[in-house]
């Protein structure tokens, strides 16, 4: 199975989104199949892919924020044809969303996206994606080629750093003054972030409709900074003001992949269930014994949070002290 994926820095290392991507490739190639990973970065970054599984790199040695969406496209499209690849990869963040379905119509290709979890055998290729809100997984099977899939940011861990980077560096033959972009990005706003990204935290303390107002977040904040995590919230307590959009869980938020999840005050709809559902460990504290959460929580406590969170942050400071 030969595997194109896109991969992008985050500073100057490669992004969490890329490395999923890199591991997602890996299960795909086999031992016989070929990873290329298609870098949009000065050249001094060409090595990275590498450390990560790529078997080759092809380069475009240019900023990735100089490269406008369209402008992307074609760049996808002319590597897909230069290399042939089976599969095409990227992530489902919101550069992938717009670029995938594009990429797939030049190529007439097929398309699957929110992919959660994929295997190849016999010739074809198995994505796992959610459907009917988070209810049902559905598994579609590719069997004619190439097809673009987008991988949903957590789904998959990411890929681990080998120890030696063997591999080639291809230089893209693209000229970017070929092809004209449509769109153009006019300001960049970067989220500021105090500690831990709440995608990458590896403990996620989230409030939903039942904290009643915003003043108990301040309780979850004292909690993820004594656990060295990040807070997170139900799309209800978004919509009603109480804390930022950002800090949205599930599936018209954002996806975590925590070791540690508290949902506190939060009732288990299936589109919030959808953004948490992969951590590890899953612990829900609700008042109502009924509560949807509770079918997918590895750990209940049935009662009020003003009365369960004092004496756990309490015991969890006696445990770090």
């Amino acid at each position: 199975m030969k595997v194109l994926t896109v991969v992008r820095l985050e500073g100057t290392e490669l992004s969490r989104d890329s490395l999923e991507l890199l591991a997602a490739a890996n299960i795909l190639r086999g031992d016989a199949g070929q990873v290329t990973a298609v870098l949009l970065a000065p050249e001094q970054a060409s090595n990275l892919p590498l450390c990560y599984g790529a078997d080759q790199v092809a380069l475009l040695p240019v900023a990735a924020s100089e490269v406008e969406g369209d402008v992307e496209v074609a760049v996808i499209t002319h590597a897909v044809r230069q290399f042939a690849p089976t599969v095409i990869l990227l992530a489902d963040n919101s550069r992938g969303r717009d670029v995938a379905p594009r990429v797939a119509h030049r190529l007439r290709a097929g398309l699957v996206t929110e992919v959660l979890a994929l295997e190849a055998s016999n010739q074809a290729v198995t994505f796992e994606r959610q459907v009917y809100g988070g209810r049902c997984l559905a598994r579609i099977v590719a069997e004619r080629f190439p097809v673009v899939a987008t991988i949903k940011p957590r789904a998959m861990e990411p890929a681990a750093e080998r120890p030696a980077a063997n591999g080639d560096v291809v230089r893209l033959d693209f000229d970017l003054h070929s092809c004209t972009a449509r769109t153009k990005v006019v300001e960049r706003v970067i989220e500021q972030v105090q500690g831990v990204r709440l995608e990458n935290a590896r403990v996620v303390i989230s409030g939903g409709r039942g904290l009643k107002s915003a003043e108990p977040f301040k309780q979850l904040q004292q909690l993820a900074t004594l656990l060295g995590g990040a807070v997170g919230a139900s799309r209800a307590a978004t919509d009603a003001g109480w804390v930022p959009m950002t800090w949205q869980v599930g599936q018209t938020g954002k996806s975590v992949r925590a070791d540690l999840y508290i949902a506190v005050g939060i009732s288990g709809a299936t589109q919030h269930v959808a953004g948490m559902s992969a951590s590890k460990t899953i612990v829900a504290i609700n008042s109502d014994p009924d509560a949807p959460i509770f079918k997918v929580a590895h750990l209940g406590v049935v009662g009020d949070f003003k009365a369960v969170l004092p004496p756990f942050a309490a015991k969890c400071r006696e445990m770090l002290a």
